[in-house]
């Protein structure tokens, strides 16, 4: 009698583990062959970010610009990123990634290449303007493939990883940026800021073309999936958005819109944009401030805390897939971050201080600011997240508008970011508290909360 009540119980526990197993094989090969694709992608596009403060250094003296009209310059390119972005996420349901990301990648290698050539503040302007249109759509349509792919008990951990590729860009570019700087600097006639903007932009066309080569759109349509893999995938994502409405686009842009927790993640993503774009438009600038003068020297100097901010990503993504837990992971580690990040201003030109605590602020703000994005594509459900994700998206990253142009406008009237970085902390430690306060922990399910087996 035991043996013929326990036996059952074995075979199910078996049949499970072997299930799982299977499981774990076949989203393994999915992230074998996805991931390393939009990491790459990823490290083009916050590589286009970040060689402006690079730049900087140089064009600032070369072109007679003020740091206003360079925080101006750098954080305009959101503007029209904002207004672009949504249009672009419903077009990428309709036409597919592959078209999508062709598009976007191409347009922009050509036009960030091209600011190579401006020589007055509005072709400065006007070409950040322009940059915003066409690299609109890449962060928003990338977090929406990836909810192509992957359910939601997964989805922090990849999301981390494709984020991974910010700290990453810091590291490999800031050293990068330096070298083509001060080597490449009067070859041809030209500055080594115009090479930076030309030798950092054109691979970027290249890629576009290889990912319309290798990247599938869907699971569906991947060649190297077999017919079983391919129904096991379909089945696990049908299973974490059971229950969810259809809608067409406009009816899920009105629901968004309608929503006032789209607002609250927006407001916490603004939070989280002005704190990592405010590292990232001023790092090499604050370095400078500690009397480090070579420009090669200040990209080695760079890629510390970037170092730090990928620890940051993998460890603080890791932790909470681990726990089940998205809340305190990413509110938490942005007012920890922000704090870090305003304390350096007083510290004056105290290298080793300095240094230490920007790589506590980029540990906490890149890995808090990644996980972040695991949270609204679960939160708002399968047929929100296309309209959704762009709106929180295109709204926060005003963010990166704001930060960078504040800060310069605090530094050409004060000859210092200590306040600009106070006020900024101020938002960051806000947004924080939004998320803890303002997001029920019954809204953020980690997949075990609706159901589906966790891993």
């Amino acid at each position: 009698m035991i043996r013929a009540r326990t036996l059952p119980a074995a075979a199910v526990f078996v049949e499970s583990s072997t299930d799982q197993i299977v499981e774990d094989a076949v989203f393994r090969k999915i992230s074998w062959r996805v991931m390393p694709l939009v990491l790459i992608a990823y490290i083009f596009a916050f590589l286009d970010r970040i060689n402006i403060g690079y730049a900087q250094l140089q064009m600032k003296h070369d072109l007679a610009f003020s740091d206003a009209v360079y925080g101006l310059g750098a954080g305009i390119f959101f503007v029209t990123y904002l207004l672009f972005e949504v249009p672009s996420n419903l077009l990428l349901e309709k036409i597919g990634a592959r078209l999508t990301f062709l598009r976007i990648m191409v347009l922009w290698g050509f036009t960030s290449a091209a600011t190579a050539f401006v020589t007055t503040p509005w072709q400065f302007y006007g070409i950040r303007l322009m940059l915003g249109v066409f690299e609109a759509g890449f962060f928003p349509g990338i977090i929406l493939y990836l909810t192509y792919w992957y359910p939601s008990q997964r989805r922090g951990r990849v999301t981390g990883l494709f984020l991974f590729g910010m700290p990453i860009t810091g590291v490999l570019g800031g050293p990068l940026s330096g070298m083509v700087m001060s080597g490449m600097e009067g070859l041809g006639g030209m500055h080594g800021w115009q090479w930076l903007f030309l030798v950092e932009g054109l691979p970027t066309v290249l890629l576009g073309l290889l990912l319309y080569r290798m990247l599938p759109d869907k699971p569906g349509r991947a060649p190297w999936l077999n017919d079983a893999e391919k129904a096991l995938v379909q089945s696990v994502l049908d299973s974490d958005h059971r229950g969810a409405a259809k809608a067409g686009h406009h009816g899920r842009l009105a629901a968004a819109l309608a929503d006032p927790k789209t607002y609250v993640l927006a407001f916490v993503y603004f939070c989280c944009a002005c704190a990592v774009y405010t590292l990232t438009f001023w790092l090499p600038a604050m370095i400078k401030g500690l009397g480090i003068a070579p420009i090669a020297t200040i990209g080695w100097y760079a890629a510390v805390p970037y170092i730090f901010g990928a620890l940051g990503v993998l460890v603080i993504s890791r932790s909470s897939d681990r726990f089940k837990e998205r809340r305190w992971h990413v509110g938490g580690t942005l007012v920890l971050g922000a704090v870090a990040l305003a304390s350096t201003s007083f510290l004056g030109t105290a290298v080793v201080a300095v240094m230490g605590l920007l790589c506590v602020a980029a540990f906490f703000i890149f890995g808090g600011g990644s996980l972040f994005w695991s949270i609204p594509p679960t939160y708002l459900g399968r047929d929100a997240a296309a309209a959704g994700i762009a709106v929180i998206s295109s709204l926060g990253i005003l963010g990166g508008f704001v930060s960078p142009t504040l800060i310069g406008w605090v530094k050409g009237a004060t000859g210092s970011i200590q306040m600009g970085l106070l006020v900024l902390t101020a938002l960051v430690i806000g947004g924080g508290l939004t998320i803890l306060l303002g997001l029920p922990k019954s809204a953020v399910r980690v997949g075990a909360a609706d159901g589906v087996s966790s891993h």
